[in-house]
């Protein structure tokens, strides 16, 4: 079994070097850091992390805080956790998943924070660890999120370059940034087309959102003139709820009478018949992100304060019949 000393001797170091290396890279040279890490991986060296957590007073755990009820009809949070212990891992890290109940217990050195609602607010502030959040805020904490405006703004675009002459937004009736980020493109993108905008919210889940759409397009049908209708979702379990809806109106077709747009493109958007136009999150990646982040704030690296990914429009036939 290879020990630090072997490692000493083969970089031609002290052992106090090797040590610093491994605890405290920071504080050692560029080129000599290289040097000692490639040695290292030669001799497949793997330090003891129990003692180096003595060394550093660190634990080595990254706790989860969930702040949301999560919907197990997707895997989203499963993608953004694999994104997250991707690079977490890397540096011997572990993820404590934990609710406000279960916040207390057990020391960390930093939270990723999902789910956040105003609420919560007092709780997060009281948090003395360095904190990341998965979703943008209005509180001034560091995040990684999608560019929620630019996505609804392409969903917005693409159905009126569609020809859609009536396009509505379904949103959630959660009041949090990601959600007015989400409605404000839409609004945005409607009023350069010198459109008018009408915006719906209701909860973010299938049964809610089909049960609405029953009803706006049992009041739609009995309007003298038909028009082609748009709806640009706030996520794909209301966009899947409004698909299903649709098809009890067998007068209507799917990417001819009504074009459906969602946002996420997780999972819902590929199992729906027709498939779901949608906004892609790289949620893997964006999980990635996170880690990268606080793993930064907690080694005291400059970080920035948000990172935004670009969104990707998936085209299918729920927009344009014929089209994928």
């Amino acid at each position: 079994m290879t020990t630090l000393s072997d490692v000493a001797k083969m970089a031609h170091v002290s052992k106090m070097t090797v040590s610093r290396v491994v605890n405290h890279p920071e504080k050692v040279a560029p080129d000599v850091r290289t040097a000692v890490l490639k040695v290292m991986a030669e001799l497949n060296y793997t330090p003891n992390y129990a003692a180096k957590a003595l060394v550093t007073k660190r634990t080595q755990i990254i706790k989860f805080l969930f702040l949301e009820e999560v919907d197990t009809t997707e895997p989203y949070y499963m993608y953004l956790l694999l994104g997250l212990n991707k690079t977490l891992a890397k540096q011997r890290y572990s993820i404590q998943l934990v609710q406000p109940e279960s916040l207390d217990i057990g020391n960390c050195d930093g939270l990723i924070v999902a789910g956040f609602r105003e609420q919560y607010l007092p709780l997060i502030q009281a948090l003395t660890e360095p904190i990341v959040f998965f979703g943008e805020n209005k509180h001034g904490f560091d995040y990684v999120d999608i560019n929620n405006y630019k996505g609804t703004a392409l969903t917005t675009e693409q159905l009126l370059q569609d020809g859609y002459t009536r396009i509505f937004f379904f949103g959630t009736n959660i009041k949090e940034a990601f959600e007015l980020s989400r409605e404000q493109g839409y609004v945005a993108t409607m009023s350069a087309w010198k459109r008018d905008s009408v915006v719906y919210n209701m909860p973010n889940s299938f049964n809610d959102s089909q049960r609405f759409m029953r009803h706006f397009l049992t009041k739609a049908m009995q309007a003298p003139t038909r028009e082609r209708i748009g709806i640009v979702c706030a996520s794909d379990n209301i966009a899947t709820g409004v698909l299903q809806a649709v098809k009890q109106f067998t007068s209507l077709k799917i990417g001819q009478d009504i074009g459906i747009t969602g946002f996420d493109g997780i999972y819902l958007d590929r199992v729906s018949q027709p498939h779901i136009t949608t906004v892609r999150q790289p949620i893997i990646e964006m999980g990635e992100t996170c880690g990268q982040m606080i793993l930064d704030k907690i080694n005291q690296e400059p970080t920035p304060s948000r990172f935004l990914f670009e969104p990707t429009l998936l085209l299918t036939p729920s927009r344009q019949e014929g089209e994928a």
